[in-house]
């Protein structure tokens, strides 16, 4: 039997995903399992949105321009100015998801061998993204002591060498929940600057943000326009997960069009996509106003309950609908797949993403999970009860 590519082989697996037959096993079994470990939200989808599908009466799904229709590019760069990111149609291109916005930006603007610097704890396709365009991924540690904030500028400069081509923030973080500020932001402008990399900013979180934090985009970074990269994606802001729209922008023209290539060469964006993604550009602001209370409330919720179970320490995220929590465990990977093996309360169990997957560091986040509060507090209320319960009875708890 031919054997597979060395590049299958090294591909990660998603730490997010992979306890994937343990919670269908447990559901086999008949227990409730309470889905804390992915980021698909139950908010409803705007009605805008959903009206585009019902009212659909195109004859024909063609194929749209590589770069995505025109007419959502322009009410996207509209979209963008409303929110002070002065940019127009033709500095950025419709993607299959941020997923795709990220992976062409890597593959734009990075030769196979080169380096990207990121915070740790960092989104973990980050890692597939990276092994498919054949670069590495070079971790600067930040710590759930410190609520996770940017890590010194020194440290990050540290891990500059001649293979150093940029530097990747999601701000809102994915997986922490940190808000970089502006201060934070503009420390990494000079870096940049100083060294002439590119910063690839993922942006996808940035209506989610509390306690009457503004977000600051890279794209705002005065003296470096030619550097940034923004990435973005309708499926957070809209509830939208399954469209599969994102975009990448950037003021950089040689980007665009290296990217554009290989826009073209996957042909074009999902045509249904952007049709429900150019209808969610009219979604009223009081949608976004009703979500931003009742993450903040979710939020609120959840972090006093994880602080008050013993042993357990939750910082208080700013942005974003995650958290990375520490527990009191020996190994969160083998405590996360015990919770659906072997654990269940009132024939209920919860699933939690183990925070390992998130380092690229070995052993870090080896006692600390992902928790993503994307359902209703009367469910979150049911699982914080549920995981309070397993913590006491688990056979590793430290």
């Amino acid at each position: 039997m031919p054997s597979i590519s060395d590049k299958g082989k090294a591909m990660p697996a998603s730490p997010i995903r992979k306890l994937v037959p343990y919670s269908e096993e447990a559901k086999r079994k008949g227990r409730k399992v309470y889905h804390l470990n992915i980021g698909q939200p139950d908010i409803p989808t705007p009605e805008v949105a959903l009206n585009a599908i019902r009212n659909f009466n195109l004859k024909v799904i063609e194929y749209s321009h590589s770069a995505g229709n025109e007419t959502y590019r322009r009410k996207l760069a509209a979209f963008y100015q409303k929110a002070g990111i002065n940019i127009d149609h033709t500095e950025m291109l419709v993607t299959t998801g941020g997923s795709e916005a990220i992976l062409f930006a890597l593959m734009s603007c990075v030769n196979p061998g080169e380096e990207v610097i990121t915070p740790e704890p960092f989104y973990a396709n980050y890692n597939g993204f990276a092994t498919t365009a054949g670069i590495k991924i070079v971790p600067v540690t930040s710590y759930i002591t410190e609520d996770f904030a940017l890590p010194p500028i020194a440290e990050i400069e540290k891990k500059i060498t001649s293979k150093t081509k940029g530097i990747i923030v999601c701000n809102p973080n994915n997986p922490t929940g940190y808000l970089y500020s502006k201060e934070e932001l503009l420390q990494l402008r000079e870096i940049v600057k100083k060294h002439d990399l590119f910063l690839f900013s993922d942006e996808a979180y940035r209506e989610f943000c509390y306690d009457g934090a503004e977000h600051f985009s890279a794209m705002n970074l005065e003296g470096i326009d030619n550097n940034v990269i923004m990435l973005d994606s309708v499926s957070k802001r809209y509830s939208e997960c399954g469209v599969r729209i994102g975009m990448l922008i950037s003021k950089n023209k040689e980007v665009i069009s290296a990217a554009l290539k290989f826009a073209q060469a996957r042909l074009s964006p999902p045509g249904l996509g952007q049709i429900v993604g150019e209808a969610s550009i009219e979604t009223p602001p009081e949608y976004f106003k009703e979500v931003n209370r009742e993450y903040t409330a979710r939020r609120n919720y959840m972090v006093e309950a994880l602080n008050k179970i013993q042993g357990v320490y939750c910082p208080k995220p700013k942005g974003a609908f995650y958290t990375v929590v520490k527990l009191p465990v020996d190994d969160a990977d083998k405590f996360a797949q015990w919770l659906l093996e072997d654990f269940e309360f009132n024939n209920q169990t919860v699933m939690v993403a183990p925070a390992s997957g998130f380092y690229s560091t070995p052993g870090y986040g080896k006692n600390e999970v992902r928790i993503a509060y994307v359902l209703k507090i009367e469910d979150l209320k049911k699982a914080m009860e549920i995981l309070a319960e397993a913590l006491k009875v688990y056979p590793g708890r430290v």
